[in-house]
């Protein structure tokens, strides 16, 4: 069983749905919900656009309160309504490429830059590799992405009282991040292991 650290916090019935939309990063391209969100948390938006670590840190008093708000209610649905119709509706992709069921292709790369709530990525190439996915998304091509999950993403760069550049590698808290491990049928955490010389190596997914 995944501890549950990895798993979205409880939400009052009356929000089922808004753990689905923070985990859900078309929102770092598609900005239909910033609303929705700056209400959650109007201060912690400003400073960070990432609603999954609103959705973390917001106390969960907040959240019982917009459980009983008829307007953010409707935005809610509103979103999870349009979250359906673009997973649901005809891509580019399925009315195009309609001769034969399509494969699925590997996207293999060292970063993918998808959006500042997950640093995972660097420089330039990992932009471009984080707009591949998202213009593949929107055009409904079979594509999935492999990459790694950096414990110390892009160091961070200040200024000493002396004026000398310092770095520092913030710890990237998986906790804190918009992924989840993805299980096996049976619940388990999928482990792929990739034999190297003398040893395996234990992937988690």
């Amino acid at each position: 069983m995944i501890p549950s650290r990895y798993l979205p916090r409880p939400l009052p019935d009356a929000l089922k749905g808004l753990d689905d939309l923070a985990m859900d990063l078309r929102w770092s391209w598609n900005h239909g919900a910033d609303r929705l969100w700056q209400t959650v948390d109007p201060l912690l938006w400003e400073g960070t656009g990432d609603p999954w670590l609103i959705l973390e840190s917001t106390p969960y008093a907040r959240f019982e309160a917009l459980a009983h708000d008829p307007e953010f209610l409707e935005r809610l649905r509103e979103q999870l309504v349009r979250r359906a119709e673009y997973l649901q509706k005809p891509s580019w992709f399925s009315t195009t490429h309609t001769e034969a069921e399509p494969g699925t292709a590997a996207y293999f790369s060292m970063e993918f830059g998808l959006s500042e709530a997950l640093p995972i990525y660097s420089g330039g190439l990992g932009i471009l590799a984080g707009d591949h996915l998202k213009a593949a998304s929107d055009l409904g091509v079979p594509l999935v992405a492999i990459g790694l999950l950096y414990q110390q993403g892009y160091f961070r760069q200040v200024l000493s009282a002396d004026g000398e550049q310092l770095e520092f590698y913030p710890y990237n808290n998986p906790a804190m991040l918009p992924v989840l491990p993805f299980r096996t049928d049976g619940g388990e955490w999928l482990r792929i292991p990739v034999e190297l010389p003398g040893r395996a190596v234990q992937l988690r997914v």
